[in-house]
Parts: structure tokens; sequence; C-alpha cells
């Protein structure tokens, strides 16, 4: 016990002598949303206003409630608006060093189109948008680090960290609150290529089935077909099929999380290689023969420029992966 008085005399004295303190709480913060932070989701608001906090420590204090946008509890997905008010909780500050992205060469994240307003790049699969949920950094990040000078670089949509390709990053603030109400408005016309179970019927037909978000018992975010949920709708068309796959063109007429994944595993028809929604033991099978990930790609964008107004057009082929797996499956030429 003497020895234990001693050891804590001693830790004591250490302090005093070196000045060091433990990390301390913040006070409840109360910010207004700016220009800079009109338009952003509440998750990368946060992020930057808490420069120094560990993101998962970010993402628990919105999922536990603690943030509040005028007065309600705010969700990470949440687009702030001009003059909003956040509160900020009390949040320990420097607990970890935030590590520093990496930049991200064009190599990795092809260019596909680039003016003063917007970047459209084709990611590739396998890399997040952005950071969060045990990643530490993504495309946004990334970005950033490549571009230091640049002043706004913003992401105007998502995609799963399993699909690959289309995806708008915007420079201006301007130009990010116009897509975001695009989005918002249904004028933007987005396409994916995706490879399926089984033979789909011929011709066009509208997914109409509303979804639901839950979690798993182990915490893990999924989406199902609920009468309850936010109504959701999927136009599909059969491009290629065979016996045993067919590749459909699939355009988002809502854009719910995991939409076009779900639906088309509702429909009987999962996609080849989704690892939460589709057939497992023919994921397995398939792994052998090459398909190592969720054959799901963003090939095509249809909108209107965000600044200046004028159609615009862009395509992304599949990665050649992809096309290898489709072409097994459905042969070269295939049939509709």
């Amino acid at each position: 016990m003497k020895d234990l008085r001693n050891s804590i005399r001693t830790k004591r004295a250490e302090t005093a002598e070196t000045g060091a303190r433990p990390p301390a709480a913040a006070a409840v913060r109360r910010a207004t949303v700016g220009e800079s932070g009109a338009g952003q989701r509440l998750d990368n608001y946060l992020l930057r206003e808490l420069k120094g906090v560990p993101r998962s420590h970010v993402y628990r204090v919105i999922r536990d409630g603690q943030v509040r946008v005028n007065g309600r509890r705010g969700e990470a997905t949440l687009r702030l608006v001009l003059g909003d008010e956040v509160r900020i909780p009390p949040v320990r500050v420097g607990a970890e060093k935030p590590g520093v992205a990496p930049p991200v060469s064009e190599s990795e994240l092809p260019v596909i189109f680039e003016d003063d307003a917007l970047i459209v790049v084709d990611k590739p699969a396998g890399m997040a948008v952005h950071g969060g949920s045990g990643v530490s950094f993504g495309v946004i990040e990334r970005l950033r680090a490549a571009r230091p000078n640049a002043p706004v670089l913003e992401l105007a949509h998502r995609l799963d960290r399993e699909t690959s390709g289309l995806l708008i990053v915007a420079k201006k603030r301007s130009a990010l609150v116009a897509l975001h109400a695009a989005w918002g408005g249904g004028t933007v016309r987005k396409s994916y290529l995706a490879l399926v179970k089984g033979t789909v019927p011929a011709g066009s037909r509208t997914i109409d089935a509303p979804l639901s978000k839950y979690l798993t018992r182990e915490g893990e975010r999924r989406v199902s077909v609920d009468a309850q949920g936010q109504p959701s709708l999927t136009l599909i068309e059969p491009l290629r099929r065979s016996p045993s796959a067919s590749l459909v063109r699939a355009e988002l007429k809502t854009g719910r999380t995991h939409q076009i994944r779900v639906h088309l595993a509702h429909i009987g028809h999962p996609i080849l290689g989704d690892a939460k929604y589709g057939d497992f033991a023919l994921n397995k099978s398939l792994a052998r023969q090459g398909l190592k990930r969720m054959f799901l790609h963003a090939a095509e964008l249809r909108l209107e420029h965000p600044t200046r107004g004028g159609g615009l057009v862009f395509n992304a082929p599949l990665p050649a992966d992809l096309e290898r797996v489709r072409e097994l499956l459905t042969g070269k030429e295939g049939g509709k």
C-alpha cells in the first residue's frame, strides 16, 4: 500500500513538473451553417469542424443522437442548408492524431471530365467514396490531398465501395447545391450495368417496392422490401441473357440505399458477387471463375450542367475484369 501511495505521488509530481494534462472535453457548441457548409452532409460538416477527433467518435455521437440540427436529431446523411443551427456535443480532441490521406493519381482514379465546376471520375471497385466505418480515407480525402489548393471539393452523390463507375465531385459550392437539387428533383438519369442470376424476362419493367433500412445483430446496415418503407422505383432492361445469367441495365428513379441490389434480389435475380443480398453458394463458385467482387457498375449519367446549363452525358465502359466474366456467362454476342 505504501508503494502504491508513493507511485501515485510520483505520477502527480511528474504531471505537475511537465504540465501534462489529459485531453480536455470541449463544451457544447452551437454552430450556424454558413456558405461553406451549405449543401454538405452532416457527417462531412462535423469532420471538418472537429479536426483531430477520430472519425469513429464523430459517427458515434451522431448515432447516439448527441448532434442536433435546429433542435432535432441529426442523421449522418442530412443535407445542411444555410442558417441551420448545429448542436455539437462535448468531444475530446487530440486523443488520436488523424492520419494524412495519400494523394490519389489519375491512374488510380481516371478523370472522365473536368471543368471549373465539377470533376467526373471513374471510381474503381474497392475504393470507398469517403472515410468512415473502418475506412481511413476515401476518394474525396485523397482527391483533396492531391489538390491542396482547390477551395472546394465535395461529393455530389455516393457509390457503394464495391460499385465501380461514374462519380461526380463538385468544385464550387453553387455547383454542389445545384447538383443536389437536380438529384432531389429527379432530373439526373443514372444507369447501372449489373450481371444477375438467371434469365430475366425480355422487355423493360419497373420494380416498384418500398425499402426500409435496419441493423443486423452485429450492427451492420441492411435494407429490405417493406410495405411501410420509402417509395422506391428501379427501371430494368435485359441486354444479354443466357440460362445462367443476364446483363441488365438498371436506371434509378429514386435513390435509396442499396436500391438496385435489393430490388433485383427481390424479383429473384440477385446481382452476382453481392455479399449482402446475393446467392452465397453461387458467389463462391463464381469467385473460382474470376468474379472477385459484386458485378455492379455505374455506366452512364445524364444531367444538366449545374452552373451554365446544357445537357451532359457521361459513359464509363465495363472494367476488364467484369467484361471477362460477362463474356464467360453470357457469351461474346449474347442475346435478348
